[in-house]
């Protein structure tokens, strides 16, 4: 009875959650804003933009960057409007980074219809350490920005071999962390009715790394996701999350990406959007992937 509690309780959140991504069309603009750290620059600012320009739809995407930036350290800057962000955008199809930028200067920059908030890498499956943190930022953006829609980030897991010095902290277990991560993500959902819409990068790459042929290989130092298919599957889900198009159908071809794994990227990130707390198994779909090129 509780397993079926749960699932139902994960199809009622999806739906509610994946209804707000749709309804984008060609020659749409949509204006994202990120308040992250390095992980959010792995998801937004290398394949997004072009993911979306296939599918004539224009981005402008802004990433409030500090590296291994938590809710706390979001939430102490806040507090002093201290200018402790390099601040990078994508507009036009050329990228500016601003140092010394505020949170409250980013957000007056542009009429943002997005911002999307994260937890720190290793923090990300602890729902202790939201705590008020996030509870305030919600409500700072909100104060600025009335008509804004939310979005959550789920990050992803650390490789099985990380060295990353929190990994004890999930046993040193990827997937410890993963489902951790998942719980604690259902946790904030039911938590914060304020965001709008759930970006599943964690279960993507998750569902990436069980695919045989690709298995652990999306990190390039055993957490920050390669800069091949590795990021271009957070981007994947990304795009497919915000706009409810389908990112199979999507034809941006990144460089140095084979064929075989953009598409497995695009079932990655697709199959995640759908189902953003299960692990969906694609080694069938993918050998019909392989036997077709």
């Amino acid at each position: 009875m509780k397993k079926i509690v749960s699932v139902l309780l994960s199809l009622l959140i999806f739906v509610s959650f994946n209804a707000i991504g749709q309804n984008f069309c060609k020659h749409d603009t949509i204006r994202i804003l990120a308040i992250g750290n390095s992980f959010s620059v792995d998801a937004v600012e290398q394949h997004l933009y072009q993911i979306a320009k296939a599918d004539s739809i224009e981005l402008i995407i802004g990433n409030l960057y500090i590296g291994g930036c938590s809710l706390k350290r979001h939430y102490t800057n806040i507090s002093f409007n201290f200018p402790d962000y390099e601040y990078h955008k994508i507009k036009n199809e050329i990228k500016t980074n601003t140092r010394k930028c505020t949170l409250e200067k980013a957000l007056t920059d542009e009429k943002w219809d997005y911002v999307s908030l994260q937890q720190v890498s290793y923090d990300a499956g602890d729902i202790t350490t939201f705590k008020p943190y996030l509870g305030s930022l919600i409500r700072y953006v909100q104060n600025r920005l009335p008509k804004v829609k939310f979005i959550y980030h789920m990050t992803w897991a650390y490789a099985r071999n990380s060295t990353h010095k929190e990994f004890p902290k999930y046993s040193k277990s990827q997937s410890k962390m993963y489902f951790s991560i998942v719980s604690t993500t259902q946790e904030v959902l039911k938590t914060y009715k304020q965001f709008n819409l759930l970006v599943p990068s964690g279960t993507a790459i998750q569902n990436m790394r069980a695919i045989k042929k690709i298995g652990d290989s999306l990190c390039r130092d055993g957490y920050h996701l390669n800069y091949n298919f590795g990021r271009y599957t957070a981007a994947c889900t990304w795009y497919e999350a915000i706009t409810g198009n389908n990112v199979t159908k999507n034809t941006y071809i990144p460089l140095k990406v084979s064929e075989f794994e953009r598409k497995a990227a695009q079932q990655a990130a697709h199959y995640a959007v759908l189902s953003p707390f299960t692990v969906t198994d694609l080694n069938g779909k993918i050998t019909e992937l392989i036997d077709a090129l």
